[in-house]
């Protein structure tokens, strides 16, 4: 029977032995040396945006979407990334008046276009109207979703000014009015996990009284 010292031995010996295989095989051959050509950079394009009234330049790889560009370039991380399939509404803002998910259109797509986010709307001593309004009524919770809440909100009774009509409508040729039932078929691409509905609906009627 071996030594009680000749068995740690032999295990130090299985251990370092396995660790250095591992290490070669984790260690990735040049791609020379498979045969392989070496990888070429992703394709790039100069992108202008007007970005809450600031023009700014950027240059781009072409599959950076407008949300990555907002959060991951410019640093404005008040939209937030969500499902990223644009089903949360999360990451919504506004393009040249219009409210859009930002997670589902290229950056490229929008070179000199204008765009607006919830940092764009007002700041904490001068509030939008709107966000003043989620304050009041407590329309945030846990304040993930705000921001795309109060950009779509925001682009909501504009809509409704301007007499876009909507499916809820029983006359699509009539104005349209900012009803509560109007508002919250408006709203339904925008999804809040609190669960703060009736609190959105309550700011944004105040708003649209107003």
């Amino acid at each position: 029977m071996a030594e009680p010292s000749e068995l740690e031995l032999s295990r130090r010996g299985v251990l370092t032995g396995g660790a250095a295989t591992a290490a070669l095989v984790a260690t990735p051959l040049p791609a020379l040396a498979q045969g392989q050509a070496p990888a070429t950079p992703a394709p790039t394009m100069p992108v202008r945006l007007t970005v809450n009234g600031t023009a700014r330049e950027l240059t781009l790889d072409t599959r950076t979407t407008l949300l990555d560009a907002l959060r991951e370039h410019l640093h404005l991380t008040g939209t937030k990334k969500g499902c990223d399939h644009g089903q949360c509404g999360a990451c919504t803002v506004m393009v040249e008046g219009k409210r859009i998910n930002s997670c589902l259109t290229l950056a490229v797509m929008h070179d000199g276009d204008r765009v607006t986010t919830i940092e764009g709307l007002g700041t904490p001593d001068k509030l939008h109207p709107m966000q003043a309004a989620f304050v009041k009524h407590d329309g945030y919770q846990c304040g993930y979703c705000t921001p795309g809440q109060i950009c779509s909100a925001v682009a909501v009774l504009d809509e409704i000014r301007r007499g876009i009509p909507s499916h809820v409508q029983a006359d699509l040729t009539a104005k349209p009015l900012a009803t509560n039932m109007e508002m919250r078929e408006r709203m339904s691409g925008n999804i809040c996990r609190c669960g703060a509905y009736s609190n959105i609906a309550d700011a944004m009627a105040e708003v649209a009284g107003a």
